[in-house]
């Protein structure tokens, strides 16, 4: 008797739930553990049964891995270039894609494009909006020509009426912009909390893999950059992709986060325009200012993005301040590193003309150098400017600067001086020992920025550093 009292007081318990993720418990709590929303957590009723599950019926039986078929694993170009460099190839059949990015960054210019390439009579595309009409959709693609007759498109926002679209359109790719949008009538809450989702997701999920349907998921980002939504959609998904760039410049970056079929080390580049967009197999184009005539103040370099090498030019410019504290402004760049470029010239360079100046460097483009092999580059653009002297034409500056003025070796500097040379570019500054060089191409060793500074003309007179030409 005291046992059934026992077990009907604890099934008549109450429960505690969070409307935003679905987190279960069973006391009350102010803030979720799961998705730290505040108030979010509510009574149900019964506390939450103990399930346990027994061994069923396997659905195929395991076999060695050496006998597992591969063939069902061949990747399907998307028809967009750039876009299979990142994925490795191109889609899988039930290959499940996360694509995130900024809010009018491109997502939906950039996968209509791929759906309308990718659709053909054997392999169907369903394109499914939740943000926008049919006929809104059906405009842009005519923008940007992206019509396709084996390219269907629904606008629903409902998830059983996805899965019955999935059912009448048997698709080979499925594409859903955006996953936030959609709901289940089935889950509380409204669409885009934590718990629909989940569940949204892990639906999609699951008929992909039971159909062998490719599927690409736009994702949602938050105002810190960070993909919307559970942290467990970015571990359900094969492949998550990050969708980047300035939205007031024409370059657009597909970055590889995560990808179980490839490497993650790849990244496509774009061009956003009014016709919509289009791959770039050679972009350093984007990122340099044709002159017939050396101008001070400029200094071109080679950064990698992934395994790309790309040409990128910096610009700096220097005019008297009329301010007590002159003004110090950056665009592409790391305002921290340009203030210790600033600090190592005029200290270890000499060169004490910048501390009363307003300093303004930037980048050509709108690309964003954020690694420290553009050190170099960004101190000879300084020193330029504030000496009013061009550095000579063709020359780029590759290497990493430290506090005691020593230039420092960085990574890949055998591609990124093949990549300057294919462009045009004759000399090169780079730190001690680069290796192989391009035939050809004159290479000037620098240990440190007294070395460097001495590409000036103002300093030809000292003694010369180290060159060398490949033989």
């Amino acid at each position: 008797m005291a046992a059934r009292t026992s077990r009907s007081s604890a099934k008549d318990r109450p429960s505690y739930r969070c409307t935003e993720c679905g987190y279960s418990t069973a006391k009350w709590l102010g803030r979720c553990p799961e998705c730290q929303a505040w108030g979010t957590v509510e009574e149900l009723g019964g506390a939450p049964a103990v399930r346990t599950t027994a061994a069923g019926r396997v659905t195929t039986a395991a076999v060695p891995i050496g006998q597992v078929d591969v063939r069902t694993a061949t990747a399907r170009s998307t028809g967009v270039d750039e876009l299979d460099r990142v994925l490795g190839g191109g889609l899988i059949p039930g290959a499940v894609v996360l694509l995130a990015g900024e809010p009018g960054v491109g997502k939906s210019t950039l996968l209509l494009d791929v759906a309308a390439k990718a659709a053909s009579d054997e392999h169907r595309t369903l394109y499914v909006t939740g943000e926008e009409s049919a006929s809104q959709v059906r405009l842009r693609a005519e923008r940007i020509g992206a019509l396709s007759d084996h390219l269907y498109l629904a606008a629903e926002t409902d998830l059983s009426a996805v899965l019955g679209h999935l059912d009448a359109v048997k698709p080979a790719l499925l594409i859903m912009d955006s996953v936030q949008t959609v709901a289940s009538p089935e889950i509380d809450g409204a669409p885009g909390g934590m718990a629909q989702v989940r569940e949204v997701a892990g639906a999609l999920i699951r008929a992909s893999k039971e159909r062998g349907m490719s599927t690409l998921l736009v994702g949602h980002v938050t105002k810190d950059g960070a993909i919307a939504g559970p942290r467990l959609l970015e571990h359900l998904v094969d492949v998550v992709l990050s969708f980047e760039g300035d939205r007031h410049a024409r370059l657009r970056l597909v970055r590889g986060v995560k990808n179980r079929y490839g490497a993650t080390d790849e990244v496509g580049c774009f061009e956003l325009h009014d016709e919509g967009i289009t791959g770039l197999a050679d972009p350093s184009g984007l990122f340099l200012t044709r002159r017939t005539e050396a101008v001070p103040g400029t200094c071109l370099t080679v950064t990698l993005e992934g395994k790309r090498p790309l040409v990128a030019e910096v610009q700096a410019l220097t005019v008297d301040s009329q301010i007590p504290s002159p003004r110090r402004t950056t665009s592409g760049l790391e305002t921290s590193r340009v203030s210790m470029m600033l600090a190592v010239l005029e200290q270890r360079g000499r060169i004490t003309a910048l501390g009363k100046r307003d300093i303004y460097t930037a980048t050509v483009g709108g690309v964003k150098l954020t690694e420290p092999a553009a050190d170099l580059a960004v101190a000879l653009a300084l020193a330029s400017a504030a000496s009013d002297v061009p550095l000579p034409k063709n020359l780029v500056a590759i290497g990493e600067v430290g506090l005691a003025g020593e230039v420092r070796r960085v990574t890949g500097v055998q591609r990124r001086l093949a990549e300057a040379f294919r462009l045009g570019f004759t000399h090169a500054l780079v730190p001690v020992d680069p290796g192989k060089v391009p035939v050809g191409m004159k290479v000037t060793e620098v240990a440190d920025m007294g070395d460097a500074l001495r590409v000036l003309p103002r300093g030809r007179s000292r003694t010369p550093a180290k060159e060398r030409a490949a033989e």
